[in-house]
C-alpha cells in the first residue's frame, strides 16, 4: 500500500474549511449513531482504523472539537467510538455526516514510498512520453486497493462536455512508477499499456 493517512482534500485555516489548501487532514466521517448511549460509527480514512484516536482531539469543519474517550473496531475501516460529551442517541444522530480533521502538524512524516493523500490530490498526471493525462482529484478505495481518480482535460470538441470525465488508475508501482511531490506531478502508466507490455515480454 502506497500511503499512510487518507485526506480527500487538504484543509486549512481555523476552523478547517473544505477545499482550502494546507494544514488540516481529514481522518474520518461520522456515519451513524450506534446504540442508545451516544456512541457513533466513524468511517476512518487512516491506514489502520484505530489511528483515528492516535493524534489527539479531532476538529469538525465548523470548528467543534471532539475527543474520543473509547472505541472499538467495527466492520471494515470503521470504528464505534464514544465522544466526550455525547451521551445519548439523539446527540449522536445529530452528528451524522460530520467530518473529523486533525492538524497536519500532529501527523508523523510520511516514510519512503508513502504519501498523504492530501499531497496527491491536485497533482498533474503525465504519461511516460510526457503527455498530460489529467489531474488527480481524489483517491478511492472500493476494497481492492487504492485508485487514483484522474480528471481528464477537456477534449475541446463542440457539443461534448469532456471536462468532468475521470478515469481510475491503480495506485501501484507498475501503474504509478513515479511520484514527485516537489514537481507536483506523477507518472501514470495506463492499465492497457501495462497489459501490452506484459504481452510483448512473453
Amino acid at each position: 500500500m502506497r500511503k499512510r493517512e487518507h485526506a480527500s482534500g487538504a484543509q486549512q485555516t481555523s476552523p478547517p474549511t473544505p477545499n482550502s489548501d494546507g494544514g488540516w487532514v481529514l481522518l474520518g466521517r461520522i456515519s451513524a449513531a450506534q446504540g442508545l448511549r451516544g456512541e457513533v460509527r466513524i468511517a476512518t480514512f487512516t491506514e489502520a482504523p484505530e489511528n483515528i484516536a492516535a493524534y489527539g482531539p479531532l476538529t469538525s469543519g465548523d470548528g467543534r472539537t471532539f475527543s474520543i474517550t473509547a472505541f472499538r473496531p467495527h466492520k471494515g475501516a470503521n470504528v464505534v467510538a464514544q465522544l466526550e460529551g455525547v451521551n445519548d442517541r439523539t446527540s449522536a444522530e445529530a452528528l451524522r455526516g460530520t467530518e473529523l480533521f486533525v492538524s497536519r502538524d500532529c501527523l508523523p512524516p510520511a516514510e519512503n514510498d508513502e504519501w498523504y493523500i492530501s499531497d496527491l490530490v491536485g497533482l498533474l498526471a503525465i504519461a511516460p512520453d510526457g503527455a498530460e493525462v489529467g489531474k488527480i482529484v481524489a483517491v478511492q478505495n472500493y476494497g481492492a486497493g487504492d485508485l487514483l481518480e484522474i480528471r481528464q482535460p477537456s477534449s475541446g470538441e463542440e457539443g461534448e462536455d469532456k471536462a468532468q470525465a475521470t478515469l481510475l488508475v491503480p495506485f501501484t508501482e507498475a501503474a504509478v512508477p513515479e511520484v514527485d511531490i516537489a514537481e507536483r506531478r506523477v507518472m501514470v502508466v495506463l492499465p492497457e499499456e501495462i497489459d501490452a507490455g506484459e504481452e510483448q515480454d512473453t
